[in-house]
């Protein structure tokens, strides 16, 4: 009975949809959809645009970072060969950079045990990493939280639904439960929208950061190698 009834439904406002249609183009603008979803859709703005402003931050910060002088490491072996450990101190202090920081760490080093040089090479290079990672743990938690409070707006809007059902007794009616139903739909639409952004945004940062690991452990492994050089 429940399910004709909602059947019946469904085909009048098929039919009301189509004799407005005849009357003229009904349009929803953004912004009236994004209102139907109720005051769940405030949180889910505000974790929207700390998701795009700390994408772009980061995403600036660790391109920064991965820019590096190809001749740098060069130019460095070259110095400490020579002895000009000065000149080489100068060249990291001119390049700001988490591989020049690493390398003035090791540079202030030597003469001390490889083992200690390697360890605050290490020391050095968690740090600067650290520094690139800063706010990575706030996106994850947007890529995960937002799809979670629009599905509470979901809940909520069913539960607006179902109220206005038992108290409209039977006069029931498609535009009774269009409120509950709106919150319902535009706020997991929405939450599920954010989440996703902030899940890819999280995910290239990420790899971006990976790759300036990479870079740090190959640049340590060349100056380990440079102190362990036989001196000629």
């Amino acid at each position: 009975m429940n399910l004709l009834f909602f059947i019946n439904q469904i085909q009048l406002a098929e039919q009301t949809a189509e004799a407005a249609g005849e009357q003229g183009e009904v349009t929803l603008r953004f912004w009236e959809l994004a209102f139907k979803g109720g005051w769940v859709m405030i949180p889910i703005l505000i974790l929207s645009i700390i998701a795009v402003y700390i994408f772009f931050e980061r995403y600036f910060v660790i391109r920064q970072a991965q820019k590096e002088d190809k001749q740098f490491m060069n130019r460095i072996k070259d110095y400490i060969h020579d002895g000009k450990v000065d000149a080489a101190l100068a060249l990291c202090n001119s390049h700001d950079n988490p591989v020049s920081k690493m390398m003035e760490k090791g540079i202030k080093m030597i003469g001390r045990p490889i083992r200690d040089v390697n360890a605050a090479l290490e020391n050095v290079g968690r740090l600067e990493i650290y520094k690139l990672e800063k706010g990575l743990p706030t996106l994850a938690t947007v890529a995960g939280g937002a799809p979670m409070i629009g599905f509470l707006g979901t809940v909520m809007g069913m539960i607006i639904a179902f109220y206005d059902m038992s108290a409209a007794g039977n006069n029931i009616n498609v535009s009774l439960l269009s409120n509950g139903i709106y919150t319902a739909m535009v706020t997991t639409v929405a939450g599920l929208i954010v989440g996703i952004i902030a899940y890819f945004a999280y995910n290239i940062l990420v790899a971006k950061v990976e790759k300036v690991v990479f870079v740090l452990e190959a640049r340590t492994s060349e100056f380990i190698d440079l102190l362990n050089e036989p001196v000629s």
